[in-house]
């Protein structure tokens, strides 16, 4: 028997237990994402400790993380484990078939504009294909926390991801109810904004509050407004400035069926930037993965088809 191969076999069957504990900082929720009881999860991580003879994880009543030892032991298992989930799939992408999950952290304004419009023609030609979609607007670290793949904001990508484009670039701009408007009056500049009730965003990522990017004469400026109601969720502010609320910030994409029929109508459009559109990213190398290749193969087609 060759060395280390008895710890092998051993363990092998219950490192997807230690690698999900660690992802999902919780025996329940890495429970759910396995598809395994709670016990049983806690029943593999038990036996992983014991054979190596280290507590990987440090538990108190209300949360789980990992140990130094468990913590180096994943960092090296990690690439291991997306290998062979890799290799698996290329298996059955052999075969003509695309299986696994494929995990997508995004954020909640890419959900219309750019994630659900994939969904069917995905399902249609993959069936065996899961696609998880967690919403988050906090930038957070998608390698890390074991996602296939995020999106965001072409400007936001770190340099060493490759980025794969999903939308044309789009505008942002000010818009409000006409009812708003006849009740208060337009902004006839920038400034005129401090006058108004403004539907403001706090980040997520920082807490900070978000300064409106906007042009005044040729100028890039930000602009930091005020209002009745501040939010964390862009998607919710259309709401608002449907219901006369005051002036919202928005993604063009998000809004241009209410500006059509008149929902909602363009506050001071000189004012709008252009945003470089959202981008799928993820770390090189992980395209080869069949699941995420297609993904992007029907988000390209997708993309070619958008009007210019």
């Amino acid at each position: 028997m060759q060395p280390g191969s008895s710890i092998l076999r051993d363990l092998l069957p219950h490192l997807p237990a230690v690698r999900a504990v660690a992802r999902r900082n919780g025996f329940a929720a890495a429970a759910a994402e396995l598809g395994m009881s709670p016990s049983a999860v806690s029943h593999a991580i038990r036996a992983v400790e014991t054979r190596l003879g280290t507590p990987l994880f440090a538990r108190t009543t209300r949360s789980v993380a990992l140990t130094e030892a468990g913590a180096a032991l994943l960092a090296t298992l990690e690439p291991a484990l997306r290998n062979i989930g890799d290799a698996l799939e290329q298996a059955h992408s052999a075969q003509g078939r695309v299986t696994g999950v494929l995990r997508l952290n995004v954020p909640r304004v890419s959900l219309p504009m750019a994630i659900a419009p994939l969904l069917p023609e995905l399902a249609r030609r993959h069936p065996e294909l899961v696609v998880e979609i967690v919403s988050d607007d906090a930038l957070t670290d998608i390698v890390a926390a074991g996602f296939d793949a995020g999106v965001r904001v072409g400007e936001m990508i770190a340099q060493d991801m490759v980025a794969v484009r999903l939308t044309p670039p789009f505008r942002a701009v000010l818009v409000a109810s006409p009812e708003y408007l006849a009740a208060h009056g337009e902004p006839a500049s920038v400034a005129g904004l401090a006058a108004h009730n403004c539907i403001g965003y706090r980040l997520l990522a920082s807490g900070a509050l978000y300064a409106w990017e906007l042009q005044d004469d040729g100028r890039d400026i930000a602009v930091d407004v005020a209002g009745s109601v501040r939010l964390t969720d862009p998607l919710f502010a259309r709401d608002l400035a449907l219901a006369g609320v005051g002036i919202a910030y928005l993604f063009e994409p998000l809004v241009a069926a209410d500006l059509q029929a008149r929902r909602l109508r363009r506050v001071l459009p000189d004012a709008a930037i252009q945003e470089p559109g959202l981008f799928l990213y993820f770390p090189r190398g992980a395209a080869e993965a069949p699941k995420l290749r297609a993904f992007i193969e029907v988000a390209r087609e997708r993309l070619a088809r958008a009007p210019e």
